[in-house]
């Protein structure tokens, strides 16, 4: 093929504007440009116009205007054949895309940590339900309108203050580290020489961070400074880095409860404290017609109801 019309393969500008083929189809039909015009909805001078343009833009006359009678020409007879064919096959194409249903889907939005820890763990039990379901999850730190973005479901992690929608669980911290570094820990005065694990927030160089302070006040430890710190952007790496053995974290459970029940992490000093924080579901309107994302936030809610079990 000449690279000139490998260019134009597949492109519409040599075809007259489909409005005019309509037309033409209608009226060669018909061989009636008044019949043609009540069809379609229009005025006769419209389809005759309509007409009038398409030979223009063919060069060539479609019809022969005879006293009160329409005849195709040679190159009207040409072009009919293929307008029909091509709305036969367009008319054949719908029918089987029409029967073909459209697919199912949930796109939620939630935190990296709620997604790792508590939402995939568990999202096997959603799918062997609900096979025919594609759930979408979108795993971020931003804030995304459910509107704008297509999303169907939100898990916001939130003050409690400020919690809209449904309630999943509260949540309750505690400081958790490897077994083995537990096994150094008597007493909270105990961290001193540990490191810190905590993620990375402005205007706390030195300090624990907002997930530790709960369990600070708690304890009477607000001035508490440990050995030293290592921050990180998400808490799931902040997690893993406690698991490896590398340092104190604030657990937040009931998030983090399925590796303390492993024994992967271990509370040295048992006492945790509310973080005044907590898991909301939130809805975008759509939803409200979409029995996939209400069968999936009814989900949550009974996988909440079971976490809220001993950890």
């Amino acid at each position: 093929m000449h690279p000139e019309n490998a260019k134009h393969a597949g492109s519409t500008a040599d075809l007259p504007p489909l409005e005019l083929l309509r037309s033409f189809e209608a009226a060669a039909r018909c061989l009636s440009f008044t019949q043609a015009a009540a069809e379609l909805f229009l005025t006769q001078s419209a389809v005759s116009r309509q007409i009038q343009q398409l030979e223009a833009a063919l060069g060539v006359l479609l019809f022969e205007r005879r006293h009160r009678a329409l005849a195709l020409t040679e190159a009207g007879a040409v072009l009919q054949r293929a307008v029909v064919e091509s709305l036969e096959r367009l008319r054949d194409a719908t029918a089987r895309v029409r029967s073909v249903p459209l697919p199912r889907h949930v796109a939620v939005t939630t935190t990296p940590g709620f997604a790792s820890f508590w939402l995939i763990p568990r999202l096997a039990r959603f799918t062997a339900d609900h096979p025919e379901v594609d759930v979408r999850v979108s795993a971020t730190l931003d804030v995304l309108d459910l509107e704008r973005s297509r999303v169907d479901v939100a898990v916001r992690f939130v003050p409690i203050a400020r919690g809209t929608g449904l309630a999943l669980f509260e949540e309750t911290v505690l400081p958790l580290c490897a077994p083995e570094i537990a096994a150094r820990l008597h007493e909270p005065a105990d961290l001193l020489g540990q490191t810190l694990l905590t993620i990375d927030e402005p205007g706390h160089a030195s300090t624990p961070t907002v997930d530790w302070e709960p369990w600070l006040q708690v304890m009477g430890l607000n001035d508490l400074r440990m050995k030293n710190t290592l921050r990180f952007t998400l808490y799931t790496d902040a997690v893993a880095a406690a698991v490896a053995g590398q340092g104190v974290v604030i657990g937040r459970l009931p998030l983090v409860g399925a590796l303390v029940r492993s024994g992967q992490l271990v509370s040295p000093f048992g006492e945790g404290a509310a973080s005044r924080r907590g898991y909301f579901v939130d809805s975008a309107r759509r939803a409200a017609a979409n029995p996939d994302a209400q069968d999936f936030v009814r989900w949550l809610r009974a996988e909440a109801e079971a976490a809220r079990g001993p950890t």
